[in-house]
C-alpha cells in the first residue's frame, strides 16, 4: 500500500450561512499526480487554502506526512510548496533575483540551485531579465520554479495553467510529468481543465458545489461502462468499409485507429465480426474521456 502524503478528514468551511467546502475526506499517496477537479465555483481554491493552513476550517482536519498540520505547521509545511491562483514577484528584480529572494524565506538557497530550477521551467536564457518583462505564461513558469526551487516533496499547485495558451499549457504539463517521474514529487493538481488532467494525473477526486463526489484511480473512474470504443485495426480500410455497412456500429472518427459508438452488450459481438473478416484486431478498447464521466456524475446520472 503506498504511502499517505496527504489526506483530510470531514474538512469543510462555511462562510455566513453558506458551505463552500463540506466534508472533504481526501487521500494523496506518494508519487501521485493527484487531480483535483471542479468547475469554477466548486469550492477547490477553498479547500487548497486550508491545507495549506492559510484559511481555518469549520470543521475537520488535514493530515500531512502523517501529522496533523494544525499541530505541526512548521514542520509539514517546510516540505510543501503551494501555488493558489497566481504566483506574485518582484517585477523589478529579474527572475534569478525573485528565486534568490524567495528561496531564502525557507533556506539558503545557491546559485548552481536556481540556474537547474530556471532550466526545468526553461528560463534560463532569461535569468536576469526583469519580471515585469515576462508573459503571463513564463510567470506561471517562474511560480513553478519558485515552488521546486527548495526541492519540496509536495507540491500544491492550483489551476497552473490558467490564461495560458496550448503551448504554455503543455509546457506546464510536461513540467509536472517531470517533477513526478524524474524526481519523484507527490503533485497535488487542482484544475477546471478535464483534459488536462486526463493527460497528466494517475488519481483524482472531483468536487462539485463544495462536495466531494468521485475519487479513485483515473484509468478506474473512466474505465467502466462506456458505449465508445478504440480500435486498432489492419488493414484499416478494410476495417472501415465493414464497419460503415454495420448497422448497429456508429463510426466517431479515424485518426490514430477507429472509435466507435456501439452498445457496451455487443463489444464481444463487434470483435468477432472483425476477425471473421479476415481483420487483426491488435487493441479493443472501451474509450471514456473525463468530460464523458464529469458531465455523468455531476448531472445526477446513475452512480459510476
Amino acid at each position: 500500500m503506498p504511502e499517505t502524503i496527504l489526506a483530510t478528514y470531514g474538512l469543510s468551511k462555511k462562510f455566513g450561512d453558506r458551505w463552500a467546502v463540506k466534508d472533504i475526506n481526501l487521500e494523496v499517496h506518494a508519487g501521485d499526480v493527484f487531480g483535483f477537479l471542479g468547475p469554477n465555483g466548486a469550492g477547490k481554491s477553498t479547500t487548497i487554502r486550508m491545507i495549506l493552513t492559510l484559511l481555518s476550517p469549520t470543521a475537520g482536519s488535514v493530515k500531512i506526512f502523517g501529522r496533523e498540520v494544525k499541530e505541526n505547521r512548521r514542520f509539514v509545511l517546510s516540505k510543501v510548496c503551494g501555488i493558489v491562483e497566481k504566483p506574485d514577484f518582484y517585477l523589478f528584480l529579474s527572475a534569478y533575483k525573485n528565486l534568490e529572494v524567495l528561496g531564502s524565506l525557507t533556506r539558503k538557497v545557491t546559485k548552481d540551485e536556481i540556474f537547474e530550477t530556471l532550466e526545468m521551467v526553461g528560463l534560463r536564457s532569461r535569468a536576469y531579465d526583469k519580471v515585469k518583462t515576462f508573459s503571463h505564461g513564463m510567470k506561471q513558469r517562474l511560480g513553478i520554479a519558485q515552488a521546486i526551487l527548495t526541492k519540496p516533496e509536495l507540491i500544491i499547485l492550483d489551476e497552473p495553467t490558467s490564461g495560458l495558451d496550448p503551448q504554455g499549457m503543455k509546457e506546464v504539463r510536461a513540467l509536472v510529468l517531470g517533477l513526478s517521474k524524474e524526481h519523484g514529487t507527490t503533485v497535488f493538481l487542482s484544475s477546471h481543465l478535464l483534459a488536462e488532467l486526463e493527460v497528466v494525473a494517475n488519481r483524482m477526486a472531483v468536487l462539485n458545489h463544495g462536495e466531494l463526489i468521485a475519487q479513485g484511480a483515473v484509468s478506474e473512474l473512466l474505465g467502466g461502462d462506456s458505449s465508445y470504443y478504440s480500435l486498432q485495426v489492419s488493414p484499416q480500410d478494410d476495417a472501415l468499409e465493414l464497419l460503415k455497412k454495420t448497422e448497429w456500429v456508429e463510426l466517431v472518427s479515424v485518426a490514430n485507429g477507429i472509435d466507435v459508438r456501439i452498445e457496451p452488450q455487443r463489444a464481444a459481438e463487434l470483435n468477432r465480426l472483425l476477425v471473421t473478416n479476415g481483420i487483426d484486431v491488435s487493441s479493443f478498447a472501451a474509450k471514456r474521456t473525463l468530460e464523458d464521466f464529469f458531465l455523468k456524475i455531476t448531472e445526477g446520472a446513475s452512480e459510476v
